[in-house]
């Protein structure tokens, strides 16, 4: 090693080298470092690859059958979300389609619905989802709600044609004000661009938690704490440093991989530029790292234990990061504990700067809570100094 390099940096390149040697005696290891993450990112970018669901299962029940009834039906089935696999006689072959899970929605029109409508007498029509499947029933129930409101549409303007209307005057009557939707971050409405950009770096945490608390506990499951002390002159934080330094680079390159994959070959929207992401994951995997040092320190010589507590950390991300169920109508203390997970903070940068492209300011608080996770070791240092002087191996 080059004398002219400080002294604590030879001792973190010594002390990751060992390290580097260490993984070719951990071939599961080094699968939940490089293959694990190459493999959630090609299942869930195919696994969403057609972006929003469409020909979801559906079945049309028309009793009515006649001419208006048989266009509302051809309009339905045009659209994008829904295919007709099934077209029942009657309402009982239709319930017993969706009890076996051959469809996720029926829509049904009794008879007598058209002659109802002309008369003014207010036929009903209805809809039933499975919302057992919640996506599939959403969807499905999004696009019958909008063919019953055009059903309706379609009755008015048969009684205007039937008065006289011209067709500009019908649409005048029945359609007075034209609606523009304009869905801003995700403009195609893709399940992938938003679900695959937090699920991914979702399990890529959990993933590094797992690895930073297994390799940590491995030196006192060998009994070899010792010795990766000494190597690190004695400082924790160098032996620390140099441990979980490998893990850092090839997290980052997996994280860099993926930015590469999804914004410039699948062509994910990212308005803040690939280098702003590829430095947010750097700080993501950095604050990851430190609160699994934390979070070992804790629990120091219980490895078992450690990894368990990250994994459950992990998971709960999922549910407290805003973007399956949003954090502002969770009950204020699930609000409060929402700020202690790293996924939050990447969500709210993800959000924020690469699909709406806001400056960085908008974002200041989660890049310091993502800077302040590495401050967190600080904290337990004194328990690492205690698990390296008394504490032995615990299952």
């Amino acid at each position: 090693m080059s004398s002219w390099l400080p002294e604590d940096f030879r001792n973190i390149l010594r002390i990751s080298g060992r390290e580097v040697q260490g993984f070719s005696h951990r071939p599961l290891f080094l699968f939940t470092i490089i293959l694990a993450p190459v493999i959630v990112v090609i299942f869930f970018t195919t696994l969403m690859g057609a972006g929003l669901p469409t020909k979801l299962p559906a079945a049309m029940v028309d009793e009515d059958n006649t001419k208006t009834t048989r266009e509302l039906v051809r309009i339905l089935a045009s659209m994008q979300e829904t295919h007709f696999e099934y077209y029942f006689d009657n309402f009982e072959d239709a319930r017993k389609a969706m009890q076996e899970g051959k469809i996720y929605a029926f829509f049904y029109i009794p008879k007598g619905t058209t002659r109802k409508a002309m008369s003014s007498r207010q036929p009903t029509i209805s809809f039933y989802t499975n919302e057992s499947y919640l996506v599939p029933g959403s969807l499905l129930m999004r696009d019958f709600k909008t063919m019953g409101e055009l059903a309706g549409l379609a009755v008015t303007r048969e009684g205007l044609y039937a008065r006289g209307a011209t067709p500009r005057q019908a649409y005048g009557i029945f359609q007075g004000i034209v609606l523009e939707t304009h869905p801003l971050g995700n403009s195609v409405l893709d399940y992938s661009v938003y679900l695959t950009n937090m699920i991914v770096p979702g399990l890529f945490i959990i993933l590094i938690l797992l690895a930073a608390t297994y390799t940590l506990g491995y030196e006192w499951k060998q009994g070899t704490q010792h010795e990766w002390l000494k190597m690190a002159g004695g400082s924790r934080i160098v032996a620390l440093t140099g441990k979980l330094l490998p893990q850092l680079l090839l997290f980052q390159l997996m994280f860099v991989g993926y930015d590469v994959y999804v914004f410039k070959i699948l062509e994910f929207p990212c308005r803040c530029g690939l280098e702003m992401m590829v430095l947010w994951s750097l700080f993501t995997v950095i604050a990851t790292q430190a609160f699994a040092i934390f979070m070992f320190g804790l629990f120091a010589g219980q490895m078992r234990l450690a990894m368990c507590m990250c994994s459950l950390w992990g998971i709960l991300s999922f549910s407290l990061a805003g973007f399956s169920y949003p954090v502002t109508a969770m009950d204020p203390i699930l609000q409060s504990l929402a700020f202690l997970f790293p996924l939050r903070h990447y969500y709210l940068i993800y959000v924020n700067q690469a699909l709406y492209g806001f400056p960085i300011h908008y974002v200041w608080t989660s890049v310091a809570a993502l800077l302040g996770f590495t401050f967190l070791p600080l904290l337990v240092m004194h328990r690492y100094k205690a698990a390296f002087d008394h504490i032995k191996y615990r299952a």
